[in-house]
């Protein structure tokens, strides 16, 4: 059974900012609804309320609603016309496809001096002999029946002869409830045959395809037994369909296996950056989640030898080219680009290459992220430098890298400086095409 709820009604009052005391219209149509209530207490305000397409059986709990002007209870299991005396402002009331037998209710309609509108097609009522004669009779305040306008001429033909025809309804309706009453006790009987143990619960079982076309394919009358038959069976098949196709919880994902070999995982799919910064001996992860995440939605988790990012229940792990030290590990936001940055400074015991000028840091190792589940990425170490021993030097005697030459090809003023002469040429070059040997002219050093 469902019943009218105040989260319910709120829900239905969006266009009222969900304030319920001060609510003037609501619609709680097609909602299985088997019965009125708390709508007067919390809503007295209502002018217009919609409750067509459900499954209430008696009007009740509306007498509190002063200024309701508009009731449309269509299409529901209405049997008689009642309760409806306290509403005073009622305008138009709408009973269309209801099980309203018993015309003679339409009589505690006199009260609502303002009603003008009445709907009472598809009812059984409607289909007994003098029924549109006796409304208008009895309703001297109505200006429509089902839609059409009543003349003047039609409410004075009304009146005459309205005792007869009010016997003839009286007859109609004894006749009418009898019915109703064997209808009640086949339903019942019925009902105890499929569940002869408890009568009333219900039993959520599978049909196949030839009872499903057996039930709906045999006939029966059109009762509220046979609606509320119907709507349940309706039920039962939706929670069965549910069950079948209710989805298995998924298996944990292997984030560490049973041999303690750690797992590369991208379950978000997002892009990162992995850098090592050696002049700051740390590792630096840059994970590119979305720049509109709350960071409330991130959980960072660094261990000595691999880092674990929870994005909104999605794991990220990835693990280190070294070992870190997670207490001295930071996390931060960048403002401009939302990514999430990890600097992880190395744990001690790291060789730290010495150099006497500064290099920049290595360059980032970006992976795809469709390629890194599940697979391990090492970060190649950078070049290593040889450095000499001073204490092995030998000194190099730059005077003997010139040989000296014979002190006849010297010239006077080399000698007086101490300079060696210049290198002895050979026969093709000490005296080629155009040369002028000039005592004059010292040689070049």
């Amino acid at each position: 059974m469902v019943y009218i709820t105040e989260d319910m009604v709120r829900r239905r009052a969006e266009h009222n900012d969900c304030e319920i005391f001060s609510l003037e219209e609501v619609s709680l149509h097609q909602q299985d609804i088997e019965r009125i209530e708390h709508v007067e207490r919390w809503c007295r305000e209502l002018r217009i309320l919609y409750l067509q397409n459900n499954l209430i059986p008696r009007i009740e709990n509306v007498g509190r609603l002063k200024k309701l002007e508009y009731l449309n209870l269509a299409l529901n299991n209405i049997e008689v016309i009642e309760n409806l005396e306290g509403c005073e402002s009622l305008q138009k009331l709408d009973l269309t496809v209801n099980f309203v037998g018993r015309l003679s209710g339409v009589e505690t309609l006199r009260h609502n001096v303002h009603l003008r509108e009445l709907f009472l097609v598809g009812n059984p009522c409607s289909q007994f002999q003098g029924y549109r004669q006796y409304v208008v009779a009895s309703l001297p305040q109505l200006k429509w029946l089902d839609g059409t306008e009543i003349s003047r001429s039609e409410r004075i033909r009304a009146g005459q002869g309205l005792e007869e025809v009010r016997r003839r309804i009286q007859q109609q309706e004894q006749e009418y409830l009898r019915r109703r009453a064997e209808e009640r006790g086949e339903a019942r009987k019925e009902r105890k045959q499929r569940c002869p143990e408890e009568e009333e619960e219900e039993t959520e079982k599978k049909t196949s395809p030839e009872e499903e076309k057996e039930f709906w394919e045999t006939p029966c009358s059109f009762t509220p037994e046979s609606r509320l038959e119907a709507h349940r069976h309706l039920e039962d098949q939706r929670r069965a369909k549910e069950k079948e196709t209710e989805k298995k919880p998924k298996a944990p994902r292997t984030l560490i296996t049973a041999d303690g070999r750690v797992m590369n995982v991208n379950e978000p799919k997002l892009e990162f950056c992995l850098t090592e910064d050696e002049d700051s001996n740390t590792v630096v992860l840059d994970l590119a989640v979305y720049r509109h995440m709350d960071s409330s939605l991130l959980d960072v988790d660094v261990q000595p030898t691999y880092a674990r990012v929870n994005v909104k229940g999605k794991i990220f792990q990835l693990v280190l080219p070294a070992e870190v030290k997670p207490d001295s590990s930071t996390a931060q936001r960048s403002q401009t680009t939302g990514h999430l940055v990890l600097s992880m400074p190395k744990a001690e015991g790291e060789i730290k290459v010495t150099e006497s000028f500064p290099r920049p840091a290595r360059a980032c190792k970006s992976f795809s992220r469709s390629t890194l589940d599940g697979q391990e990425r090492k970060l190649h170490p950078g070049p290593e430098r040889l450095e000499v021993d001073p204490s092995r030097r030998t000194a190099v005697d730059l005077a003997n890298i010139v040989p000296r030459h014979n002190a006849k090809e010297r010239s006077g003023p080399l000698e007086t400086f101490g300079t060696p002469p210049p290198p002895a040429a050979t026969d093709h070059t000490r005296f080629s095409e155009g040369f002028v040997d000039d005592p004059d002219v010292p040689p070049l050093i």
